[in-house]
């Protein structure tokens, strides 16, 4: 028998995130690290017409661009319905897209170890043909099952044999989490975190950093990758909270209650076949000129397991914005969560911040009708602040895809409406131990909110 609350990970976790001395990198050089791997290789990502993608295409018939091999992911079209009543309470909405079709889950996977009694991560300078400055830290494996079953012809993944299958002894996070819900259509990745004795090999392109320095780099802008982010947020946390304006057992029964309240139909269907959306030479894009774009991309990347090739890649327009809004109740710390339906999502809701949105895809509207809250967040005096850095999206299928990632002091005027509800950051966390409850923007701002808590315990 064993005890079931894991008691002595989040110890252990907490004296990590305490503690900013790593055996292997000062964190003050850790930037300077990453420079220099990016100098070491050879990187090149070009954009090119769809007519020059290798081994991609347009599918005859459907339109929909996809891989000869049948493996990877396919780019579709996605019609979506959110019914009002007597099946939902809407409002009622409708439109078409294209989306992200991604069957296979992929590994997100971090391998972690005690030196000097503190444990510390493995992370890895990683180029990504979508990252805007190419390389940044992500976990130790990053893969989908086609590139670690090397469907794409290339070498092995390193490490990959600690998380495919893992030690249930060594387990410290194992969980399925969904990627983004208004560009995947309901794909999801396991997050993990295995613990290791072995003596490990430490190639150029990995170094050990304690959760404290991970926590200082976060507040940097654009060195620690989505996938990276959304695995250090599931880590247990100790909970030192007395109380929350909700109790655990309330939470649940609200989120019940708004993904009952949705009824969000989403179906595939052609890619030729979008509404509003145009296919040309080098992308396919809105009539509008808003939203994202579909292009194609020709890579080098000499450190990764397939030295060149091409692949399509989705663009944002316009930079992003994720924001919680903060306040205390009681001395505890709450941030305003919003059940978010999204189109991609499996289970129709998760919960995602405050705000989340490209605001230029909202200008042309009335106040009234953009998302809530959006002009109160762009209007923040810098005093309010809590947290602020820009982070990328997942660089293996977005190009320069960035937001604005905030924390915003509230004032108490501020009320939830229909559909938000003030969570703590602890119950956050414990809501990650579980796939599809909180999204991957808001599991960003929880590894900040983490990060930003950390009491650091000697210099970096």
């Amino acid at each position: 028998m064993r005890p079931r609350d894991g008691q002595d990970h989040a110890d252990r976790v907490a004296l990590s995130a305490a503690t900013t001395d790593g055996v292997h990198m000062r964190t003050a050089d850790v930037r300077a690290w990453i420079a220099e791997r990016r100098e070491a290789n050879v990187f090149h990502v070009e954009r090119i017409p769809f007519a020059a993608l290798d081994q991609w295409g347009f599918e005859d018939g459907t339109g929909n661009i996809a891989h000869r091999s049948g493996r990877f992911f396919t780019i579709e079209g996605l019609h979506v319905v959110e019914a009002d009543g007597p099946h939902g309470d809407g409002p009622y909405r409708e439109w078409q897209q294209p989306v992200i079709k991604q069957a296979e889950v992929g590994i997100l996977g971090i391998l972690a170890k005690e030196f000097d009694g503190v444990l510390h991560f493995l992370m890895q300078a990683k180029m990504e043909p979508g990252n805007p400055n190419l390389v940044q830290l992500s976990p130790t494996v990053q893969a989908t099952r086609s590139n670690y079953t090397k469907a794409h012809g290339g070498t092995n993944v390193k490490l990959i044999e600690y998380f495919a299958p893992p030690d249930p002894e060594r387990v410290i996070v194992d969980v399925l989490q969904a990627e983004q819900g208004s560009w995947f259509l309901q794909k999801s990745n396991r997050n993990m975190i295995v613990e290791t004795a072995d003596e490990v090999p430490l190639w150029d392109d990995f170094c050990w950093l304690t959760l404290g320095q991970i926590a200082e780099l976060m507040h940097e802008d654009e060195t620690i990758n989505m996938n990276a982010r959304s695995v250090l947020s599931c880590l247990p946390y100790h909970d030192k909270a007395p109380g929350a304006m909700f109790s655990d057992v309330q939470l649940l029964s609200w989120f019940t209650n708004e993904r009952s309240r949705h009824d969000v139909r989403a179906r595939r269907i052609p890619l030729k076949d979008v509404r509003d959306w145009k296919r040309g030479a080098e992308a396919i894009e809105h009539e509008d000129g808003r939203y994202f774009r579909v292009l194609a991309v020709a890579v080098k990347g000499s450190n990764r397991e397939k030295v060149t090739w091409t692949q399509p890649l989705i663009e944002s327009v316009g930079m992003g914005l994720v924001a919680f809004l903060m306040r205390d109740f009681g001395g505890v710390p709450h941030v305003l969560a919003h059940a978010r339906a999204d189109g991609g999502f499996l289970d129709t809701v998760e919960l995602a911040p405050t705000v989340q949105c490209t605001p230029q895809n909202y200008l042309h509207l009335p106040a009234e009708q953009r998302p809530p809250f959006l002009d109160l967040v762009l209007g923040a005096p810098r005093s309010r602040i809590r947290y602020e850095a820009v982070h990328s999206e997942e660089g293996g299928r977005f190009l320069s895809v960035q937001a604005r990632y905030l924390a915003i002091e509230a004032d108490d005027t501020v009320e939830p409406p229909p559909g938000y509800a003030w969570i703590t950051p602890g119950q956050l966390t414990a809501l990650t131990r579980h796939g599809h409850y909180v999204n991957v923007e808001a599991r960003t701002l929880l590894a900040c909110l983490n990060a930003a808590a950390a009491q650091p315990r000697g210099g970096a």
